[in-house]
């Protein structure tokens, strides 16, 4: 499918932005930079915004939403917006008893541990999600038009991160239920991720068509499986999930371009090539595993994206300035290069060094 002519890929808004073009493998003149969990708990604007509010509330409040996503923009002058939401959206619209409890995280109303729990919750029908994704639409394209050259990237948990969730009830260190389920009852297991999949893929899509120049796919409990498990009962849905988005294209000089998507998971050092293999452009990287060793694994033929240390943004600046730098020339050795952190912002973190951080980066790799 064609992306209209009015979206800021077709229209040439963002097709040539830095973040484009390395996410399609092109070495652009800048490192482009942003950084997970950007817009949030670190930026005193977004706490002043959230007084009084509840986090799924403000997801679905289409101004407020749009607003925190422009913030650390505005701020950092980082080279993307990604777009302001939570991974249990779609589940919340879809009909899950779903609420996120501060210092917590995801609570489920109810855990999905049998067959026949997984029978109710897909009788659930997804498809109500073409219509009830009508305030993330519109968030999206209000902070898209605010956001002119600089991309915004839609984003959604992976299929297996809110099985997860719908299977231990709530965050879980091991996440033994789950693999439990995933063994016990491959059959269920299987529905409960072809479920899954169709409602995250459809929370990706609507953001896509909405305005954002890139996707990625945010997989936070997937280094919690062996490699065997991972590529045999999550990587097909991840595959499925993505889907969604795979099928939509933009022209530039008469040549048709795919919609970037990129893959990240936290402490799947083991599982990069298979993450890479569902169909996604770019791979991003935590911070276990250095962006060369990454590449090797890739097969050096993939752009990657990582991987600052998040605990190293509230060291002193020469220890944070010596590791950035490592982390770039790292990075050169793979086709290209988004710098990122190996996993989100901290709450505490000073957003003066984030800026700090941003402009390092584009200074650093201008001159190289």
């Amino acid at each position: 499918m064609i992306l209209d002519a009015q979206h800021p890929l077709s229209s040439g808004l963002t097709a040539d932005s830095r973040l484009i073009q390395a996410y399609q493998g092109v070495r652009p003149d800048v490192t482009p930079v942003w950084f997970m969990r950007q817009a949030g708990r670190s930026l005193p604007e977004y706490r002043e915004l959230r007084v009084g509010t509840r986090m799924l509330d403000v997801c679905l409040d289409p101004e407020l939403a749009s607003e925190i996503s422009l913030q650390p923009v505005r701020r950092h002058n980082v080279d993307a917006g990604i777009f302001f939401s939570d991974i249990v959206v779609p589940l919340k619209l879809v009909g899950v008893d779903v609420t996120i409890v501060a210092g917590k995280g995801p609570v489920l109303g109810k855990a999905v541990r049998t067959s026949a729990d997984v029978d109710e919750l897909t009788a659930l029908d997804p498809a109500i999600l073409d219509e009830a994704l009508a305030p993330i639409r519109d968030a999206v394209g209000r902070a898209v038009s605010q956001l002119g050259s600089t991309p915004l990237i839609g984003f959604a948990g992976a299929p297996f991160t809110l099985a997860a969730y719908l299977v231990e009830g709530g965050p879980s260190k091991d996440h033994i239920h789950a693999r439990t389920l995933m063994h016990a009852e491959p059959e269920a297991w299987a529905r409960l991720m072809a479920w899954t999949a169709d409602v995250t893929g459809r929370f990706l899509r609507a953001q896509v068509l909405a305005g954002a120049s890139a996707a990625q796919l945010f997989d936070s409990w997937a280094g919690a499986l062996s490699l065997v498990d991972y590529a045999a009962s999550v990587a097909p849905a991840s595959a499925a999930a993505i889907a969604h988005v795979r099928d939509l294209s933009y022209s530039v000089n008469g040549a048709d371009r795919n919609v970037p998507i990129v893959h990240f998971g936290v402490g799947t050092g083991e599982l990069l090539k298979e993450m890479h293999n569902i169909g996604a452009d770019v791979v991003g990287v935590d911070y276990r595993v250095p962006l060369d060793e990454a590449n090797r694994r890739l097969g050096g033929a993939v752009p990657v994206q990582g991987n600052v240390d998040p605990a190293l943004l509230t060291a002193p600046w020469p220890v944070l300035e010596a590791h950035v730098r490592d982390v770039l020339e790292r990075g050169r050795s793979a086709p290209s290069h988004v710098l990122n952190l190996g996993h989100g912002v901290p709450p505490d973190t000073d957003p003066d060094v984030l800026t700090r951080l941003v402009s390092l980066v584009h200074d650093v790799s201008a001159a190289e």
